[in-house]
């Protein structure tokens, strides 16, 4: 793949190598890139935990009971057993 930066985005990442911080060029683009998909994956977070807010605001949540905790790991366990890949956003 070929990237073009601009005069300004090369200025940075030579500045970061300079630095000492990171090895090279690529290190540096690698660290930008991770964190951008962290940062994409904390707006997907928030934009969800928002959807519940919203949904308890209007009282159309569930009670965190152990009847319900007890529910939703049989349900998760039967998804394991069939094969489902967990939502990576609930992964720690």
């Amino acid at each position: 793949m070929t990237v073009t930066l601009s005069p300004h985005a090369e200025a940075i990442i030579r500045e970061k190598v300079d630095s000492g911080r990171y090895g090279s060029s690529d290190e540096v683009i690698e660290q930008a890139l991770q964190a951008l998909d962290e940062r994409e994956r904390l707006e997907r977070l928030q934009a969800m935990l928002q959807v519940g807010l919203n949904a308890d605001d209007r009282g159309e949540v569930d009670e965190w009971t152990p009847e319900l905790r007890e529910r939703l790991h049989l349900e998760a366990l039967e998804r394991y057993r069939r094969g489902e890949q967990p939502d990576p956003d609930v992964l720690p």
